[in-house]
């Protein structure tokens, strides 16, 4: 039997402008656009998050996203609308707090708070 792990290094958007997609990513996360190959861009975060171009829409609701935080989810969430994100609904659990956004090009993410 083989113990090899699956690690996850990247996490692929498909979508319209991977240049646009990928310069919002990079301002967000403050990591660096990695490579740009025309229709495929990658920013250096970990995992990597990489952006190909697809001219087909999105039919629905991502069927997975991606959960951020940091220490002030508040803050985190205007500073990502003012880079052009969306905010959708904000939820609460017990001891957990989360907005719903969505990137620029309607990815859906989710910011939570530092306990999440």
């Amino acid at each position: 039997m083989n113990d090899a792990n699956l690690a996850i290094r990247q996490i692929t958007f498909d979508c319209h402008d991977p240049s646009r997609l990928a310069e919002f990513w990079s301002v967000a996360t403050g990591c660096e656009i990695a490579a740009e190959y025309g229709d495929f861009v990658m920013v250096d975060s970990a995992p990597a998050l990489g952006f190909q171009r697809v001219e087909d829409p999105t039919p629905g609701k991502n069927r997975m996203h991606i959960d951020v935080g940091g220490s002030e989810r508040e803050y985190l969430v205007e500073r990502l609308k003012g880079l052009g994100a969306a905010e959708l609904a904000t939820h609460e659990a017990p001891g957990l707090v989360w907005t719903v956004m969505q990137d620029p090009e309607g990815n859906e993410f989710c910011v939570g708070n530092p306990e999440a």
